[in-house]
């Protein structure tokens, strides 16, 4: 089953979860190989999605957000070994309300029709960002 949008009660959660402080959003997108415009207009997924990433970048600067990762997938260690992912990346937004804040723009909502044109299935996966450090499990006693 593909991930192309927000079920209204994971966007209610989204919203209530307001604290204070920056949001990572972790994406994985596959894109389609022939993008799905409901109006026949032609193009790869990979042209939609840069469709969609002109227009909404200037959104996304407004409200503050930036890239503050980005990787090829090459290979999957642990887990499907069929699951592939086109685009991974973690977008970083000031707080909750800049993403929601970027998701109620109109010239954001106008790109979002070459996202949904060109992404074959996602993931969206809101994350608090932590410290760097050496230990995995992120408690400061194991640091070393």
């Amino acid at each position: 089953m593909p991930y192309l949008g927000f079920a209204r009660e994971d966007y209610e959660a989204f919203k209530a979860n307001d604290r204070e402080g920056p949001v990572h959003m972790l994406n994985l997108v596959r894109l389609r190989a022939q993008a799905a415009y409901p109006d026949g207009t032609v193009a790869t997924g990979q042209q939609a999605y840069a469709s969609y990433g002109r227009l909404s970048s200037p959104v996304f600067a407004r409200v503050g957000g930036r890239i503050v990762w980005r990787g090829a997938l090459e290979q999957v260690v642990i887990g499907p070994q069929d699951e592939r992912w086109d685009l991974c990346f973690i977008a970083e937004y000031p707080q909750p309300g800049a993403f929601l804040a970027m998701l109620k723009d109109p010239d954001y909502r106008a790109a979002m029709a070459h996202r949904q044109a060109a992404v074959a299935d996602s993931r969206l996966i809101r994350m608090a960002p932590l410290g760097a450090g050496s230990a995995f499990s992120g408690d400061p006693a194991q640091e070393g």
